[in-house]
């Protein structure tokens, strides 16, 4: 079933580049110069107000905070942005409104605040209950703050929210693996996504395995504890909707589902990322500069494309075969009709299953999909 999202309203995702510090392993834009954060304030501001147009006669069905570390805004910035957005863009009651937020930014005096600006919904990034693994990714918080926000979480009766997990971390076992699922589980968490710990050029994780400071992600590992994850959720009755998202039934991402379901949103912030139909515009990642412009009235350096047919074809196989929903070969026109049924049929039934037309991974896949999708792409 696909989750209930307007087909006409849009998205907007607003891009917070703070953080704290540095998690090892983080490629996000961000910075730990806090200096500039209510010059920042002033110029997403004065972002949102100027490109009202974008959104001309459109619903917006979902808002996202994302970074960076949205949670480090105080009442007084998120209630102008709040107000702002409000004051700017026909938001639909009822609209799904998430932050993220690290566990120890999150106590009573901040859960109050993100429900009085109108948050319905947290994303917590957790990521491990393991004190070892979390000073070795450099995370702010310990495993003992992740579970006083949980317990804060609950008392404050926030039933709406996500907590992120990391497979694959060398020195977490798979039973110390299971432990970080089950101490979710325990609290009937009503969405989990969980990523497999990536080295990305250019991050500290990166430098320290080439210099031998801290071990390689292990294949074998990565792959056994998802296949572990992917039992446990299944037993606990999660429906694994995408492959990094499981929940239970109703409360799938909206925004996200969005995403992976092609639809139309609005980024606002440095680095923030549009779409709109076949366009894929962005702001330049750079928070000096973005300030500067917008503070001298001008809208912030972006890049743009506009997305070939082989690119949408691409776009589309990347993204819906991803989910429970799949792909179907009505919704592509030929001559990418007749590729996919030729090259999907490689990979049938074993690793891809045709119910009513629709194309979806089946167990086994899920663990290769990334080699699925790309060989079911149009290549220029």
């Amino acid at each position: 079933m696909l989750p209930h999202t307007s087909t006409s309203g849009i998205g907007i995702y607003l891009h917070i580049p703070f953080c704290k510090q540095a998690c090892h392993y983080c490629n996000f834009h961000f910075s730990t110069q806090l200096s500039g954060k209510q010059d920042f304030i002033e110029a997403l501001l004065r972002e949102i107000s100027l490109r009202k147009e974008d959104a001309a006669n459109r619903k917006i069905r979902s808002v996202y905070l994302g970074g960076g570390t949205p949670s480090l805004l105080d009442k007084q910035s998120l209630q102008r942005i709040f107000s702002c957005l409000e004051n700017t863009f026909d938001i639909l009651p009822g609209a799904e409104i998430t932050l993220e937020a690290n566990p120890d930014d999150i106590y009573p005096e901040m859960l109050e605040t993100w429900r009085q600006v109108s948050i319905n919904r947290l994303s917590i990034g957790i990521q491990t209950f393991q004190d070892h693994a979390l000073r070795a990714m450099n995370r702010a918080h310990t495993a003992l703050e992740a579970k006083r926000a949980m317990d804060l979480l609950e008392a404050a009766g926030f039933d709406r929210y996500t907590a992120d997990l990391i497979y694959g971390i060398p020195g977490v076992s798979d039973e110390q693996w299971l432990e970080d699922i089950g101490e979710l589980l325990s609290r009937k968490i009503p969405h989990l996504s969980a990523y497999c710990l990536t080295v990305e050029e250019h991050t500290a994780l990166a430098h320290f395995v080439k210099k031998g400071r801290l071990a390689p992600v292990e294949e074998e590992q990565a792959l056994r504890q998802f296949e572990i994850l992917l039992d446990t959720m299944e037993a606990a009755g999660y429906i694994h909707y995408e492959i990094s998202n499981f929940a239970r039934p109703g409360n799938e991402a909206q925004h996200n589902s969005a995403y992976w379901l092609g639809r139309e949103y609005l980024g606002f912030g440095p680095s923030a990322h549009s779409f709109q139909g076949k366009r894929r515009y962005w702001n330049l990642p750079h928070n000096a500069s973005y300030t500067r412009n917008l503070l001298s009235g001008l809208l912030p350096g972006r890049e743009s494309e506009m997305l070939t047919p082989n690119q949408q074809y691409n776009e589309y196989v990347l993204t819906r075969l991803r989910t429970c929903w799949g792909c179907s070969a009505e919704d592509m026109a030929e001559p990418y009709r007749s590729h996919f049924l030729l090259e999907v049929a490689r990979w049938m039934p074993e690793m891809v299953m045709e119910t009513k037309g629709i194309y979806t991974l089946t167990r086994k896949g899920k663990i290769i999909a990334d080699a699925i999708t790309s060989d079911l792409f149009v290549v220029d």
